[in-house]
């Protein structure tokens, strides 16, 4: 036991260390916490801090509180916009045909491969991962990982970790915001800094929302988009070749719930997974929906309305969810202190069609789902309530976040630190086009493969497998990009310049005719052979 004189001694040395360690802390910067948040599939339509014709009737709060008090980004473009290609990109800072992860089916992500999250722990970062993955392999670089298996479910959901698969009851949006909460709890103890990204299953198809937010929008008459109805008049086989029309792709009854035979295996086994008070919830919300809809007799343009009307419901009560655990995230990093000296970053791994050109769904280098929500935070760094309009991208993410860490980002790294612009100073020579792939074809709705590039203005796409076609769109004569303009002799002087940067941008990229034939599907069976 200390006597008193050791305690007053004890007390001294205390009071001449503290002014010590204060004085050091203020002569070394901290490094910045990183929690990098993101959605699956949320369209920055849908974010209210965007203004978009879904803002009042479908507001955001808490994503907007993080625009209010940081910066949003108004042309965060994708380099490949499907959900695994876009993780892979975001972690490694390159292109799909560089770092392999080219498409959702048959890929594997080479874990072994350099990522940022890697280099951060590498540098002293606690570094963690919870939530959606969806690389069809084990994270790697990470001190703590938690992940759904594949896609996840909504209701109670499997997770996998280091020893193996379990099951949470209850709803995954929540369940990932307890799981991020109780390892940033965790985390802020152990002296270092950390990188978490949490991954958001929703609002990932089929759309299903928690049960406190079944009946959100009940009786909501969503505005419907210009161009719902659009018969692709004047584009290519592309177009009308796709399979992701919510008039003819989406279904009644696992998209939309309304189900004819509720005795039927798929339905059990689609609502399997939800406990009795889940299912009565359920049961109470969807079924005199399924009532009313069985005693109409819908059709054409009066069905899409409805199917229409019934997708944003579901769809946007998910992201109810969501925004509510941005909130809850937020409000921890606020009473624990650490949102000083934390980057907060809120994405989408993609943008998503809610309704335009009678989509839903991604894929196309249009630019509802080539475009991502991006909104970011830091105090002292980003000025409060700032709005950017660069052409940035989720190939700058890697780069952005060793940069704020204080790392040098490695040369082979095809973005660029985007750290100038959050603190309100783009570089002269920043990017002005975007080069865009999407491989996942034969696949999933049928969009056929294309790369392009992108300018402020325009808009080039190379559509190269079973068909050799080219479209170019004028954003600002055509906001809504249904005309292609490629042949019109008006633009050939500007498509000539167009197609000459698309080549730059090749080169640049490292990515090139014999580059996409290798990823073709025959050439990858004769490579097996």
């Amino acid at each position: 036991m200390k006597t008193s004189t050791q305690f007053l001694t004890l007390l001294s040395i205390t009071a001449c260390v503290a002014p010590m360690q204060s004085l050091s802390a203020k002569t070394k910067p901290q490094r910045p916490n990183i929690l990098y948040i993101m959605s699956d599939d949320h369209a920055y339509q849908a974010v209210s801090a965007y203004g978009d014709r879904l803002a009042a009737f479908a507001p955001t709060p808490n994503i907007d509180r993080i625009a209010q008090n940081g910066m949003i980004f108004n042309r965060c473009l994708v380099t490949n916009s499907i959900c695994g290609p876009s993780r892979a990109t975001i972690l490694t800072g390159k292109y799909s045909h560089m770092n392999g992860f080219i498409q959702n089916d048959n890929t594997r992500f080479d874990g072994g491969q350099q990522t940022f999250p890697k280099l951060l722990q590498q540098a002293g970062y606690n570094t963690a991962i919870i939530g959606k993955w969806h690389l069809n392999s084990n994270p790697t670089g990470f001190d703590h990982w938690e992940i759904l298996p594949g896609q996840g479910v909504y209701y109670n959901p499997d997770f996998i970790n280091t020893q193996g698969k379990h099951q949470e009851k209850g709803y995954v949006t929540d369940i990932i915001t307890d799981k991020s909460i109780a390892w940033l709890k965790q985390a802020a103890m152990g002296g270092k800094p950390f990188l978490l990204m949490m991954h958001h299953k929703a609002p990932h198809r089929e759309w299903n929302p928690a049960p406190k937010y079944l009946e959100r929008f009940k009786g909501v008459q969503f505005p419907l988009p210009e161009t719902l109805f659009d018969d692709y008049a004047g584009r290519g086989t592309a177009e009308h070749e796709q399979d992701m029309t919510i008039d003819k792709t989406m279904t009644i009854d696992t998209d939309l719930k309304i189900w004819r035979d509720t005795t039927s295996a798929k339905y059990k086994s689609y609502n399997g997974r939800m406990d009795a008070a889940q299912t009565k919830a359920w049961k109470a919300f969807y079924d005199p929906i399924r009532e009313e809809y069985l005693k109409t007799d819908l059709k054409g343009k009066d069905l899409v309305i409805w199917k229409y009307q019934r997708y944003m419901n579901d769809y946007l009560a998910c992201i109810q969810s969501v925004d509510e655990s941005v909130g809850r995230v937020l409000d921890y990093l606020k009473e624990s202190g650490l949102d000083k000296n934390t980057i907060v970053v809120y994405a989408s791994d993609q943008g998503f069609y809610l309704g335009e050109h009678g989509w839903f769904d991604k894929r196309w280098m249009f630019e509802q789902s080539y475009r991502t929500p991006l909104l970011i935070m830091w105090p002292g760094v980003i000025k409060p309530g700032s709005v950017n309009k660069d052409m940035v991208s989720n190939l700058d993410f890697a780069e952005t976040f060793l940069d704020a860490a204080g790392i040098q980002i490695p040369k082979d790294m095809q973005g660029e630190s985007m750290m100038p612009i959050l603190k309100g100073k783009t570089p002269g020579n920043w990017r002005k086009e975007h080069y865009y792939e999407y491989f996942e074809y034969p696949g999933p709705h049928s969009v056929k493969r294309h790369y392009g590039m992108s300018t402020e203005r325009y808009k080039l796409i190379h559509y190269y497998y079973n068909i050799d076609e080219w479209e170019m769109f004028d954003r600002v004569a055509d906001p809504n990009e249904m005309k292609n303009v490629y042949d019109d002799p008006k633009y050939k002087t500007i498509r000539e310049d167009l197609k000459k940067k698309l080549v730059e941008l090749e080169t640049r990229f490292q990515d090139s005719e014999a580059m996409r034939k290798s990823f073709l599907p025959e050439q990858k069976a004769r490579a097996k052979n």
